[in-house]
């Protein structure tokens, strides 16, 4: 059963740069406001002065060497490798620009993972935040990278030039601006990493560089504007505030801030990393109104010391992505924050592979009100995209029956960059096979289910691990603050693996101890739950669930802990 988007369908597309198609379609705001706000130094920027920085930046770029980079968008890719700063948005317009595709490369990785993503990625030069600087020296090393094709991209570091020196010295040499360059809907704007959607062979490395094109970009900017309008939105004098922390070498933080947010005017409060602290200090002191979140941060903000309810009383949205939202967890958030019945909470289902999103929660206005919001529902599909729930033997699952999501749309990328077999794997007749466990009901709301490769089987049986971490979240004395749920060796074969459960105690359950809790958790656990999903590899409190930045549980990093513990039992004391 194919289903489709309940919204309007998305117009034909211009064959154009991006860059354009945002600024140049008729669509740049009336008045001026302030964009963006450098949440550490207080700096502003407004729309006028970031398009006219951009335009400059791309300018300096394109200047030949040794006076400028150099770069030019048929023979450059450029990696970015940098935590969150106003000059990273200006970078990423700039190189658009230019039509240069970008390799977004992630602030925490090591030098050997970061030496990986440059020779995956083919990047020819890089702008490097100045802390991040000494790992892609060694990185670069180690893929033969010249050192004089590193820049940093803001503050100052001896003998390097920044981004900011290169736009003040084009400034000063009054050059004149070089004109958008020529691209279409299939030229390549950036790469962004991903660990894939249904996993690579074995022996294969799991990271994969999705192509991201102009023509996927304009495609999600058309998508969101059919949205808003559906939505019927009530107007604002002023723009809304937006926090920004989400890191922007990610899909989610990409589009939000950097990319969609400049269809619609919003004032963005940039901050290098997420700091929960300095998030509370912020939300009141600029009067923030819509929060962009993960669930691993808006966990840490619903259990944190410092929240005050006062502190929120600006924020009348939530939009929650990158992973799933509990919505125990929401709904904890909204009670600690005294949310009011206009309080929106809206979470979609996204990943790189279709740009940015695939669903979103529909509003109160949409639809004529048929299509109501449920909590714990990922929403319906995006404007002008197709879906279908796919068992295991190919064949197609019928209404709020699981299978694997599939999804088709002009969003959906062309594949992973210089790779046709995970291509090959994940993409089929124009259908992105997600990896990911939904059904569909009678409406089109989608619901999440599982990650397919974190699925157990047991007894031939599948096991979803947040079936089960939902359960013990949900124990009526209020045990834990999280939980994450893995399959470790034990089964009856050494491929079968068994559930184990990792959780974090609340003040509650610190107070009963940890071992009455695990007793009282197996407990529940059996009562509630058929025999073959029982915990049978056990339970172990730890400090906390080791997450990816992006909010992504790492159960990986758990069942290689315990495994390892189980081959060298000395390894725990």
């Amino acid at each position: 059963m194919v289903f489709k988007s309940p919204f309007p369908e998305v117009p034909p597309l211009p064959d154009q740069n991006v860059h354009d198609f945002i600024f140049n379609s008729g669509r740049t705001p009336e008045t001026d406001y302030v964009l963006h706000i450098d949440g550490l130094t207080g700096e502003k920027r407004t729309f006028s002065e970031f398009v006219e920085r951009v335009r400059t930046a791309a300018t300096a770029l394109s200047q030949p060497r040794p006076e400028g980079p150099g770069v030019d968008g048929e023979r450059e890719i450029v990696g970015i490798l940098s935590h969150n700063s106003l000059d990273y948005i200006t970078l990423v317009h700039s190189l658009l620009v230019l039509a240069a595709p970008i390799a977004l490369l992630s602030a925490y990785a090591t030098a050997y993972e970061l030496a990986y993503a440059i020779r995956t990625s083919k990047a020819t030069c890089l702008f490097v935040g100045p802390d991040l600087l000494p790992v892609a020296l060694q990185a670069a090393r180690e893929v033969g990278l010249p050192e004089d094709r590193i820049y940093v991209l803001s503050g100052h570091v001896k003998g390097k030039k920044s981004l900011a020196d290169f736009i003040h010295e084009t400034r000063e040499r009054r050059i004149p601006m070089v004109p958008v360059k020529p691209a279409t809907k299939d030229t390549l704007a950036y790469l962004i990493f991903s660990s894939g959607t249904t996993g690579l062979p074995k022996g294969m490395s799991n990271l994969t560089a999705v192509m991201v094109t102009h023509g996927n970009i304009a495609f999600t900017y058309l998508q969101n504007d059919i949205c808003l309008k559906a939505a019927a939105l009530p107007t604002s004098p002023s723009p809304p505030v937006g926090l920004a922390f989400l890191p922007f070498y990610h899909t989610y933080g990409l589009h939000m801030i950097c990319l969609r947010g400049l269809w619609w005017p919003v004032t963005y409060v940039v901050i290098p990393k997420w700091d929960a602290d300095f998030v509370l200090r912020l939300i009141p002191k600029y009067r923030v109104n819509i929060l962009y979140m993960i669930p691993s941060a808006l966990h840490q903000l619903a259990y944190h010391k410092k929240l005050r309810a006062e502190d929120f009383a600006t924020v009348m949205s939530i939009i929650s992505g990158a992973a799933h939202l509990p919505p125990m967890l929401a709904e904890f958030f909204k009670k600690a924050i005294r949310a009011g019945p206009e309080f929106a909470f809206a979470e979609g289902f996204g990943m790189s592979e279709v740009t940015i999103s695939a669903t979103r929660q529909p509003g109160p206005n949409m639809f004529g009100g048929r299509i109501p919001a449920v909590l714990g529902s990922a929403g319906v599909l995006q404007p002008g995209m197709e879906g279908k729930i796919v068992n295991e033997d190919g064949s197609e699952a019928g209404v709020n029956k699981p299978g694997e999501l599939w999804l088709r749309g002009g969003n959906v990328v062309p594949g992973y960059w210089q790779n046709e077999e995970a291509t090959r794997k994940t993409f089929s007749d124009g259908w992105l096979k997600t990896g990911d466990q939904f059904r569909v009901d009678e409406l089109g709301r989608l619901y999440f289910l599982e990650r397919a490769k974190d699925t157990m089987k047991v007894s031939g049986s599948q096991v979803a691990p947040t079936e089960i971490e939902a359960l013990l979240m949900a124990h009526p004395e209020s045990l834990l603050v999280d939980a994450c749920v893995a399959g470790v060796s034990g089964g009856r074969t050494s491929d079968e693996k068994i559930p184990r459960a990792w959780v974090v105690l609340s003040d509650n359950g610190r107070r009963i101890g940890s071992r009455e809790v695990i007793q009282r958790l197996e407990e529940w656990t059996k009562k509630n739950l058929s025999k073959y999903k029982w915990l049978r590899g056990g339970i172990d409190t730890v400090d906390e669930i080791p997450k990816s930045p992006t909010g992504k549980v790492l159960r990986r990093a758990l069942q290689d802990r315990h495994e390892n513990e189980l081959r060298n039992p000395r390894a725990r004391l």
